[in-house]
């Protein structure tokens, strides 16, 4: 446990938000200095292909230790952390046997709080890993790097584990959608592989949404407001009454499960132009055509009620649910499921209401399912992750290791 959590929190020191305004790869240069540390760090753990290129991909391989073929197979983990919250100057604090009730966070007046996060009333003596409050704490995904490195670590220290060839992938930006872009799939050398980038312990995931960017574009005529009658168009007031046109039962807050949404994420406004940035969601392909061309329609019908032109939709598809692509390998989903059990875990096989590099990867050609990490409450302040959780995500890592060669034998 003590290599693990160590190595968890190095890594959580370093600064590697992404940012989505710089269009180059990788995103901010602390994602570079992050990769530069891991690189060495995995030569001196003694894998071979060690390789960071220019745009920061890192990749590496623990060669076989088997005398019979086995198919190679991967993990891959992100190195940036989300931009909804600062992941600089980071400071972890340890809960150690959790008994209950609210968790102060640092030393100002925010707490984590079963009543809020009712989840932490299953983790009843665990040993906790929170942030002080002020910023995000990086398990999203630096406890699947240390997770997977942690596991690299104990195969080389007892070889009597049978294993195949192991690729182990860093990738920038997956935090802003371009995590997969610039992914050399076939340098990495796998014929499948997984993300460990998952939340609560037993998540097996290899269904994720279609995801497909909307811009609104409302175009106004700004004059003097002294003047303004018969001339002035005020383009909030366009986008508001788009807005109102919006189903308001299809938001994140007001569904679960399987259902997809419509999400008012960004608004600029001015009286003479606005544009409202939406992401649209559905886990099935036809039901997001028809959300898309919900958008479509609803444009056209404020354009017709006021002037055509007024309004501007740019539609962007994101990525695709990677089921499609998973489905037709069934092996590599039972494989970690058998390690999952072997290792007393449930699996827990649900959607992703989200995307991860997995669901890019799926349709460039690297099957590619999602394994938990032990977190909880990505993203935020409130994040937090369950030592205990980390460790059976490393033992999982290891026996899905261990069973795909043995499957071969």
């Amino acid at each position: 446990m003590n290599e693990l959590v160590q190595r968890f929190l190095r890594y959580v020191t370093f600064d590697t938000q992404s940012n989505p305004a710089d269009l180059g790869c990788p995103s901010t240069q602390g994602q570079m200095v992050f990769a530069e540390f891991l690189k060495q760090e995995l030569i001196d753990m003694g894998l071979s292909n060690v390789s960071l290129d220019s745009n920061g991909y890192l990749m590496a391989r623990l060669p076989s230790n088997v005398d019979y073929d086995v198919p190679a197979i991967g993990f891959i983990a992100h190195m940036d952390t989300a931009p909804d919250a600062s992941g600089k100057d980071v400071k972890p604090q340890i809960i150690d046997d959790y008994q209950g009730g609210d968790i102060a966070l640092g030393k100002g007046d925010e707490i984590l709080s079963p009543i809020q996060y009712p989840e932490l009333h299953k983790l009843h003596g665990h040993n906790l890993i929170t942030t002080d409050g002020t910023t995000l704490l990086g398990a999203d995904n630096k406890a699947g790097i240390a997770e997977i490195l942690s596991a690299i670590s104990e195969l080389i220290a007892n070889p009597d584990i049978s294993h195949g060839d192991i690729c182990v992938g860093f990738t920038p930006d997956e935090e802003i959608g371009r995590g997969a872009n610039l992914f050399d799939v076939e340098k990495f050398g796998a014929k499948w592989a997984y993300t460990i980038d998952g939340g609560p312990v037993g998540e097996l995931e290899f269904e994720n949404f279609n995801a497909t960017s909307a811009d609104v574009i409302c175009h106004g005529v700004n004059v003097h407001p002294g003047t303004a009658k018969g001339k002035m168009v005020n383009s909030m007031n366009i986008a508001a009454q788009f807005q109102m046109m919006m189903p308001a039962d299809e938001t994140p807050e007001t569904t679960e499960g399987y259902e997809g949404f419509y999400h008012l994420k960004s608004a600029e406004m001015s009286v003479a132009r606005s544009e409202l940035g939406y992401i649209i969601r559905d886990f099935d392909r036809e039901a997001q055509e028809q959300r898309k061309q919900f958008m479509v329609d609803k444009v056209a019908e404020l354009n017709e009620k006021l002037e055509k032109g007024r309004v501007e939709l740019i539609l962007t598809d994101s990525y695709f649910n990677m089921k499609e692509q998973v489905e037709p390998f069934p092996h590599v989903i039972e494989l970690a499921k058998q390690a999952m059990i072997a290792c007393d875990v449930e699996p827990q096989i649900k959607p992703i209401r989200g995307g991860t590099d997995g669901a890019r990867l799926s349709f460039m050609g690297l099957p590619c399912p999602n394994i938990f990490t032990g977190g909880y409450n990505f993203h935020g302040i409130h994040e937090f992750i369950s030592i205990e959780g980390m460790e059976q995500a490393v033992k999982v890592i290891v026996t899905l290791a261990e069973k795909t060669a043995l499957n071969y034998r």
